[in-house]
């Protein structure tokens, strides 16, 4: 006896039936729509890469989060876990000739080897926004402003997430005064990042190897530098440290900077749904500057734990991939998490999707008069649909009010001898018949007003 194997997709992957497809679409749309509407360029990438792309940003350590293996070719290669490293390849190779700010967008498959949990998968899709070229806190502003132009544009505002922005600058000279630089102080980000993921003495335990028994003190001074919302407190905070005169000045630099970023995100808008966070480092060690994360807020205003999007500066990565050095800003914006929140909150349409005429079509002869005007109509941008076998009239008026078109264009043995065609509008049950060669003219009509009550002499759409 046979066994048929009942396939499903593997784990951590996703089917895109028809609905949900629209729904994905829609969202591609609406991202596209935003980040042109900031003048951002798309481009493309290939879905492989060479393994060491990635090994080279971020370490071998994440060989063991790829889609990875040996091709026919004996080349060590990958599927792409994210944009970014592919990014920097093509804009480095071609450094010297682009046009600066190079500002890119890309809507891409992401594939992670990873463990699926809520919002995460093994498969998702991203948007990432890139702005190259420019060093200034202009570049680090308009990423921002086109994060959260991504998701006001679907109804989102600050009643449902928050921008949490940081700076690894401050933190380095914050670690700089503590007696932490290079490896250290990058071990120490690495704690700050899962601080609020880690109970309190788990923290003081990561921290230890680091501070000895100095380490609560460092803690408690960490949390109060998380805990600041201003820059008036953020620069009371370094005030109140101790600092050798050069670090001091490079702090009060870095803090002007501040401000100026401040002043640019007032002007586009954004700092409604804007905090200063300092819990936010990213844990990447690529990020070199100003660095955000978007999380969702809950109905009750307090932050759920998960992401939207998130991004900053990366200054250092095209040159360490080998290409001229230019600074970089950007971020991404997956899908799973977003669609997520816009179905809990009733902002993601039900699509219908159907033709918008439906050709109900006699014998064999009518048939070819039908599919001359069914191609006719496509070539004008109409969606068109007709049975693909001969049947009844009633079962095809049935299945054009199935379908969802708005109208029913008849095509009987007597509309073909006098060279016209029955227009049934399959909302209302209003019927009209129009000559064939004013068919065009007349659906743009009806679409835009409907059919007449009545019929005009000739049925000429010119005199309706």
């Amino acid at each position: 006896m046979l066994h048929f194997a009942m396939f499903q997709p593997l784990p951590g992957f996703r089917d895109f039936f028809p609905e949900r497809c629209a729904k994905r679409n829609h969202i591609f749309r609406l991202w596209t729509q935003t980040a042109r509407s900031f003048n951002f360029q798309q481009y493309d990438i290939p879905t492989l890469e060479p393994l060491e792309l990635f090994t080279q940003k971020s370490g071998e350590e994440i060989v063991g989060q790829l889609f990875n293996f040996t091709d026919k070719g004996g080349r060590e290669v990958a599927l792409r876990p994210e944009l970014t490293p592919s990014l920097a390849r093509m804009i480095g190779s071609q450094a010297n000739s682009l046009k600066r700010p190079v500002k890119w967008f890309n809507i891409a498959e992401n594939f992670r080897y990873e463990k699926q949990q809520k919002g995460r998968l093994r498969s998702h899709y991203q948007l990432n926004c890139d702005v190259f070229g420019e060093p200034g806190v202009g570049a680090d502003a308009e990423v921002i402003a086109t994060a959260v132009g991504c998701l006001q544009v679907f109804g989102l505002s600050g009643a449902d997430f928050v921008v949490r922005l940081s700076d690894r600058n401050l933190w380095l000279h914050f670690l700089e005064s503590q007696g932490k630089t290079g490896d250290d102080a990058m071990a120490v980000l690495g704690v700050v990042d899962k601080m609020e993921r880690l109970p309190r003495e788990a923290v003081i335990e990561k921290l230890e190897p680091l501070f000895g028994n100095k380490a609560e003190s460092f803690l408690q001074q960490a949390q109060s530098l998380i805990a600041i919302r201003s820059l008036d407190e953020l620069k009371q905070f370094f005030e109140g440290l101790e600092l050798a005169t050069e670090l001091k000045q490079t702090v009060d630099e870095r803090l002007g900077q501040w401000s100026s970023l401040l002043d640019w995100l007032e002007g586009l808008g954004v700092t409604d749904v804007l905090r200063i966070d300092l819990g936010i480092v990213r844990g990447l060690a690529y990020y070199t500057g100003f660095v955000f994360e978007v999380f969702e807020k809950g109905d009750d205003g307090q932050l759920t734990g998960r992401a939207l999007c998130g991004g900053g500066r990366y200054d250092h990565l095209v040159k360490k991939l080998g290409y001229p050095d230019m600074p970089a800003v950007g971020f991404g914006m997956g899908d799973v998490t977003l669609t997520d929140l816009l179905e809990s909150k009733g902002l993601l349409p039900d699509f219908i999707i159907a033709p918008e005429i439906y050709l109900v079509v006699g014998g064999d002869h009518e048939r070819k008069i039908a599919l001359h005007d069914a191609q006719r109509l496509r070539a004008l941008g109409y969606s068109v649909e007709y049975p693909l076998k001969n049947q009844s009239f009633g079962k095809q008026f049935k299945l054009a009010g199935q379908s969802g078109a708005r109208f029913a264009l008849i095509y009987g043995e007597e509309e073909v001898k006098q060279h016209q065609v029955k227009v049934r509008d399959l909302q209302t049950g209003q019927e009209m018949p129009i000559m064939s060669v004013y068919l065009v003219d007349a659906l743009g009509q009806f679409f835009a007003e409907g059919i007449p009550a009545h019929e005009p002499e000739g049925a000429d759409p010119s005199k309706l």
